[in-house]
């Protein structure tokens, strides 16, 4: 079983998702990697007092991990509502 019919399948039906959710997506995937930044630090800053710092470290690194992560999902939710926008008006 190849992974380009599921991942072709999950393209198509983002292009013909509707615009206006798809930016929602986007915003909160755009804040929620803001809020991972806010939460790496404030994790690191919370438990460095109180248990192994080392532990601190690489549990606010963890955290600070899915920034990235959500903001290429805020890319990419995005650039499929552009998508969306300019095959409804072709259409």
């Amino acid at each position: 079983m190849t992974i380009e019919p599921i991942a072709s399948a999950t393209t198509q039906s983002l292009k013909k998702a509707d615009p206006a959710s798809l930016r929602a997506l986007s915003d909160g995937c755009f804040l929620a990697g803001f809020a991972s930044i806010a939460a790496s630090i404030a994790i690191w800053a919370a438990q460095r007092k109180e248990a192994d710092e080392a532990h601190a470290e690489r549990f606010g690194i963890f955290v600070g991990l899915w920034a990235p992560t959500f903001f290429i999902l805020s890319n990419r939710f995005e650039r499929y509502a552009e998508r969306s926008e300019e095959a409804k008006k072709s259409s």
